[in-house]
């Protein structure tokens, strides 16, 4: 029994001044997480009961699909992340350290290199396959900006697991099983969620999903189609492009004075006033950005061209040209590139300048474009792509709009934001390639294992939740992560605390767990701190015991009934164990 006259709580009526999210705000108010230093938090004792039954709904699905369970360290040599390329891929995003002889290490961000190494040092049989195994453990990344309490922070709980197959369609059903597994978790977790496509990014593979918790604080972005059954995080949306047409058809380019054109609005303006039938979707709005890869000080400028009624999207660039860095091109270095007119930037002459040029799918060959004509105070008209220029490639970096059409049914697409909770990736053999992981085959020849890795994360899910089930009055948890099942109030001076003793004690001994405040608080007190606290239900034993009743209140739906002292544990082990 937790009684809250001892229990390390402290519970506060203020939000803390760095609060930017609900999760954050009550999670630190209920004494659930404590900040120690940005994106860092201590955990107290009702956010350990929580982390340890997410954690348990966790490894009792992964046990499920016959997941093991394994503990590496967090502190990892530098020598298997430099085999696989991402000491140097992961940039900034680790915490490197050295110990006293000098040598390298990292605090773990996740341990594809560990997994593979630990199943390359014991296996070696096609008939020790299939293997997956997990752990449920801290990682260490350095956020750049880390925010919203748990949600971004530099440490946090997760569970990571691999799978080990010796072919492609083994690897198949390893993430399949993942797949359901993770439907099963989330919902036990009580979340409302989405499967998203996503990218890969530093793991690489042929197929990446996420589980996104759908919230309007959510980080991420997303797409679903009205139609069909597509959706996609807007980092891996693919644009479908228009068929290619003729060069050669379209009319020759014409270069226009246009002074006092700092906007595309304005440069539509001036066209139409001039009598062009173009609007701000066929204008070519290029813009310049400097690459810098990992590990390198140098940087590669890059332009990337986007319909003009489009922004660039910073974090589906970045996803798009991954591992590199995208830094800003600012005035200084356009004084070192002079051939590049700031506003009046036109792909022309990109090629002859050795600046690599990447564009929408919008840009199909043989379209037409209003765009820059690479000289102060004019544009040129009928630029063709493929005629006036050739791109080196294209890349889905425009920003993607509710509205759009689903790729892969031309319905309008809806826009909404989630957190994510899970992400799930088919690695296929790259660190396998990387760390030498093979078996023998049914042969006796010697074959790469294929991969899968597969996140879900723990402490992350926690404030998830918070931002799914709050309410004007505080947290309201779902019953299967409740830090207790019944929160238990004594409320006057008569014998009511040694009959909610009793209860409590009663309560126990059918198998709840009991949450029982003994303080001997004032009503208001006690009542502000079981709302805040967000346990499903509240058993009051208050002035009504006169009676010979006790309150039954649902946190959640805000019922209330008032039952009799002796219906009163009854009446509690229903309600939990019914739902």
């Amino acid at each position: 029994m937790l009684r809250m006259s001892t229990l390390f709580l402290r519970t506060l009526r203020e939000d803390p001044a760095d609060a930017e999210v609900p999760s954050h705000r009550l999670l630190v108010r209920g004494g659930y997480v404590r900040r120690v230093a940005p994106g860092i938090y201590s955990w107290l004792p009702l956010g350990v009961r929580m982390l340890e039954r997410v954690s348990r709904i966790v490894r009792e699905e992964m046990d499920r699909i016959g997941g093991q369970e394994v503990l590496f360290p967090a502190l990892l040599p530098r020598e298997p992340y430099e085999a696989t390329g991402r000491w140097t891929e992961y940039g900034d995003g680790i915490f490197r350290l050295k110990d006293r002889k000098g040598n390298d290490y990292l605090l773990g961000p996740t341990h594809e290199e560990l997994f593979t190494l630990m199943v390359k040092g014991e296996y070696s049989s096609y008939k020790d396959l299939p293997l997956t195994l997990y752990q449920v453990q801290t990682k260490y990344r350095d956020e750049a900006r880390p925010r919203a309490g748990i949600l971004r922070g530099r440490e946090f709980v997760m569970k990571d697991s691999y799978s080990f197959d010796v072919s492609d369609d083994g690897l198949q059903v390893s993430y399949d099983a993942h797949r359901v597994a993770y439907q099963r978790i989330f919902e036990r977790l009580g979340l409302s969620y989405k499967i998203v496509s996503a990218v890969s990014g530093s793991m690489g593979g042929s197929a990446s999903e996420e589980f996104l918790a759908t919230t309007e604080n959510g980080e991420d972005t997303y797409v679903a189609c009205s139609n069909c059954d597509y959706a996609a995080n807007v980092e891996a949306v693919q644009v479908q492009p228009p068929a290619p047409a003729d060069p050669a058809a379209q009319p020759p380019i014409e270069v226009l004075d246009t002074p006092d054109t700092p906007t595309i609005e304005t440069l539509v303006d001036l066209l139409q006033s001039k009598g062009y039938d173009v609007d701000a979707s066929r204008t070519l709005k290029n813009v310049v950005v400097k690459l810098r890869t990992p590990g390198s000080d140098k940087t590669e400028v890059l332009v990337v061209g986007v319909p003009g009624d489009r922004e660039v999207d910073m974090k589906r660039l970045e996803a798009n040209v991954h591992p590199a860095e995208v830094l800003p091109f600012e005035a200084a270095d356009f004084a070192k590139h002079p051939q590049l007119r700031r506003g009046y930037i036109g792909p022309q002459v990109l090629a002859g300048l050795g600046i690599r040029y990447l564009v929408d799918p919008r840009v199909a060959v043989g379209s037409a474009w209003v765009t820059g004509a690479n000289e102060d105070g004019k544009h040129a008209v009928n630029v063709v792509s493929g005629r006036d220029f050739t791109p080196a490639g294209s890349i889905e970096a425009a920003e993607v709009r509710a509205g759009d059409p689903c790729p892969r049914c031309g319905s309008p697409m809806s826009i909404d934001r989630g957190i994510e909770i899970g992400h799930i990736f088919q690695l296929g053999r790259k660190f396998a390639d990387a760390l030498d992981l093979k078996v023998l085959d049914q042969n006796g020849k010697q074959v790469v294992v294929t991969m899968g890795s597969y996140g879900i994360g723990v402490s992350r899910a926690i404030a998830a939740i918070a931002e799914q089930s709050y309410d004007d009055k505080g947290l309201s948890w779902p019953r299967a992560v409740a830090p207790a099942d019944v929160h238990v109030v004594a409320m006057g001076k008569d014998n009511q605390l040694p009959e909610a003793e009793r209860i409590s004690a009663e309560l126990e001994q059918a198998g709840l767990t009991v949450l029982l405040d003994d303080r001997g608080a004032s009503f208001g007190v006690a009542f502000k701190d079981a709302e805040l606290l967000g346990i499903p239900t509240v058993l009051v034993v208050g002035k009504g015991l006169a009676d010979g009743e006790v309150e039954v209140r649902d946190r959640r739906s805000g019922d209330i009934r008032k039952v009799a002292v002796a219906d009163a544990v009854s009446t509690v082990v229903a309600d939990v164990r019914g739902g």
